[in-house]
């Protein structure tokens, strides 16, 4: 029998078409790219845009797949959702989300490290450690403070991000206008690993820089026919966000040399400072900063809301359910998750908690577009996007490509990320332990509420 569509929450459904591709667009823009085109340049040379591109294309293939399960399921659940739908096995809905969670506070705490980088440097000398700790801190209290007034500095911060990225194509271009910068260096691939392995390991690594638009599928209650609105504002939002990324990457290797991007921990402040054009780098520098500190933002806010979730759902101990009583907000979770995060900056490094943040997404698509295809023999009586079948196979098989040791990460990643996903199934026997019931159903669409 066909599903119906999903009722209403009573989430008004107020966000548009265009809102939804700059959301899209805001939320893979970030860290990313101010903090990775050095360490890409470094497997790669010149041809930085290289592996950008292909990871683009990689993450085209499984935006196609999310595409399809939001017109049929749009509730903001995302992937716990579709795989709930399609193997209803709570435990590994559970794993899913958890790893979902935990690549978040992985993201933030990458932030973190890179935030006591070059870009601080412009302003105060600082042990890293304490940089990243104190960033973190910050972070965490706007975190506790409110949903409002995160929501509202996360907007200010995107416009902000966004804006250093356009101050970066245009200083650039006009550098390369007065003939700064040596253009023959976009096709000069140096690859210490090998043409093949080089270009597989700096697409796996630079794919931190392109997440972000799975947490789009969170807004499918909120938007106008999202049937119909959300398959073109993803597509729209993910080849926006690839041209700006094309185009910074080209010009950072124009403007400066690819060994001298691989050694900076601010990469893009080199190519304003770079270009001959009189920028103050010290407001590019506040400027990255900011952008840094939004991705952090976003992704503990994410985190601690969906641990939230979990504990409301009973397949988490209930005590990291529990909203401070004035602030109204989930304090012991964002305990929890500052916690996890103090730990991984303490162990980690920008590029090691990258590739973390990126090895337990790319396992999160792997199994969305298996999703995708076993739920395409379940039909519904509503209109979506229907993706072809080519799609997701071809998006199983990248992604698990990109996870696998082919691309050249270190055992260690492996073992972090691991160890993260097992603190989940810890937390989930101590809860069945502690409450003495079997989980035998997850409510995944009340995960992320």
């Amino acid at each position: 029998m066909a599903e119906a569509p999903a009722p209403d929450a009573g989430l008004r459904r107020a966000i548009s078409g265009r809102m939804l591709i700059v959301f899209i667009v805001g939320d893979i823009l970030g860290a990313g790219i101010y903090a990775l085109v050095g360490k890409l340049a470094g497997q790669v040379g010149g041809t930085v845009w290289l592996p950008l591109a292909i990871g683009f294309v990689v993450a085209a293939l499984t935006a196609a797949s999310y595409a399809e399960l939001v017109g049929k399921y749009p509730r903001a659940a995302g992937a716990a959702l579709y795989a709930h739908r399609a193997f209803k096995r709570p435990f590994l809905t559970f794993l899913i989300a958890f790893a979902v969670m935990m690549s978040g506070i992985a993201s933030a705490s990458a932030a973190a490290l890179a935030f006591g980088g070059n870009y601080l440097a412009q302003f105060i000398s600082a042990p890293p450690m304490l940089a990243a700790l104190g960033f973190l801190a910050m972070i965490t209290l706007i975190n506790f403070i409110g949903i409002s007034e995160s929501i509202k500095v996360n907007l200010v911060l995107t416009i902000v991000e966004v804006t250093g990225l356009v101050i970066v194509i245009v200083v650039g271009v006009i550098g390369i206008a007065q003939g700064t910068g040596e253009p023959s260096r976009v096709l000069e691939m140096t690859a210490p690993n090998g043409a093949v392995l080089g270009v597989l390991g700096a697409t796996a690594l630079g794919f931190y820089a392109l997440i972000g638009f799975e947490d789009s599928v969170n807004l499918a209650e909120e938007c106008e026919e999202p049937h119909r609105t959300f398959p073109v504002a993803l597509f729209l939002g993910i080849t926006i966000t690839g041209v700006i990324y094309l185009a910074v990457s080209f010009i950072a290797v124009v403007l400066v040399p690819p060994a001298t991007l691989a050694t900076s921990s601010g990469p893009l402040l080199e190519v304003v400072n770079a270009a001959g054009v009189q920028f103050p780098p010290k407001l590019f520098a506040i400027i990255a900063l900011l952008a840094i500190g939004n991705t952090a933002l976003i992704n503990m806010i994410m985190a601690s809301r969906l641990l939230y979730g979990m504990a409301n759902e009973n397949i988490v101990p209930r005590a990291f359910g529990r909203v401070h009583a004035t602030r109204n907000t989930p304090v012991v979770a964002i305990g929890f998750t500052v916690v996890i995060s103090c730990a991984l900056i303490a162990s980690g490094t920008v590029r090691d908690l990258a590739e973390t943040t990126v090895l337990l997404l790319l396992l999160v698509f792997a199994i969305v577009n298996i999703a995708v295809l076993v739920l395409k023999r379940r039909p519904v009586e509503h209109p979506h996007f229907t993706t072809p079948r080519w799609a997701p196979v071809l998006g199983a098989i990248t992604t698990l490509v990109l996870a696998s040791p082919l691309s050249g990460r270190a055992p260690r990643v492996y073992l972090v990320a691991g160890i993260l996903v097992g603190v989940g199934a810890v937390l989930w026997g101590l809860n069945r332990l502690i409450t003495g019931t079997k989980v035998t159903e997850i409510d995944a669409e009340n995960l992320v509420k």
